[in-house]
């Protein structure tokens, strides 16, 4: 049955890859339950290798937007020095929670980041809607400003806190709040997002080691391998895909992922 779990790592890694891709986001909660249904694992041993895949997806999709000059790498920066401290109090608070409670924290923040984003959703791609962070329209940068910084720095520290304590890679509440306080486009929000995601992971995989959690080499190879390969399929997707589209469909899949892991639990 070995060969039976190593092309099962190869399609859910390339799934959640697929999905990071066109998103910006859920790769880790997809990748979570997935390792957690499919290798019987608990959440505490699914969130190291779903990090690590996570980041690396991360990581090869955030150099491809860095090409296309889509990356706001300042306010990138921001957020995962932010982040950096969260990320590690969320990975002892973590080793200190039960399977249930976990869980259950998963599925609530899935439903009310799904939930605002269907609210809002469709954000369009304009200058004129009055947000808290503004980028210039004549740089394509932010405006700093104190205001600017302490609203990135906050999204980032959400993220962080989610990254560590639930082993994502932060990146569906990051795009969303880039999407409501700033006015930066889906695609920029996503390809900044996915340079956060590979910061902010390296932290949590570090702390996740440094706590006691172990990687099973020859699946997680094969896991992370799978992802890349998605993400980079996904990226070139996205490009043919309207951005409100993503938003929408993005939306639907933490509604999803949330209603199967709430489902698990009420059985």
């Amino acid at each position: 049955m070995l060969w039976f779990a190593d092309t099962l790592a190869l399609l859910i890694g390339a799934a959640v890859g697929l999905v990071m891709g066109l998103s910006g986001a859920g790769g880790g909660i997809l990748a979570l339950p997935s390792l957690v249904y499919s290798q019987g694992w608990s959440m505490q041993q699914a969130m190291p290798v779903a990090l690590l895949a996570v980041t690396c997806g991360a990581l090869a999709g955030a150099l491809e937007g860095w090409r296309k000059k889509l990356v706001r790498y300042r306010a990138a920066l921001l957020m995962a020095a932010a982040g950096a401290l969260p990320t590690v109090f969320g990975v002892r608070l973590a080793q200190h929670l039960s399977q249930v409670w976990l869980m259950a924290l998963f599925a609530l923040i899935l439903l009310l980041v799904a939930a605002r984003l269907l609210r809002h959703a469709p954000v369009a791609d304009d200058g004129g809607r009055a947000v808290l962070a503004r980028i210039n329209g004549d740089t394509g940068r932010f405006d700093w400003t104190p205001r600017t910084g302490a609203v990135i720095a906050a999204i980032g520290g959400m993220a962080g806190l989610v990254t560590g304590l639930l082993g994502v890679g932060g990146g569906f509440v990051i795009v969303p709040m880039l999407r409501r306080y700033t006015n930066l486009s889906m695609h920029g929000a996503v390809a900044t997002s996915l340079l956060v995601i590979a910061l902010v992971g390296s932290v949590g995989i570090a702390s996740a080691l440094a706590n006691g959690a172990t990687l099973p080499a020859g699946f997680s190879l094969s896991f992370v391998a799978s992802t890349v390969a998605g993400m980079l399929a996904g990226r070139r997707i996205a490009a043919y895909l309207p951005a409100r589209k993503v938003q929408t469909l993005f939306a639907l899949l933490l509604l999803a992922v949330a209603a199967s892991l709430l489902l698990r639990l009420w059985r």
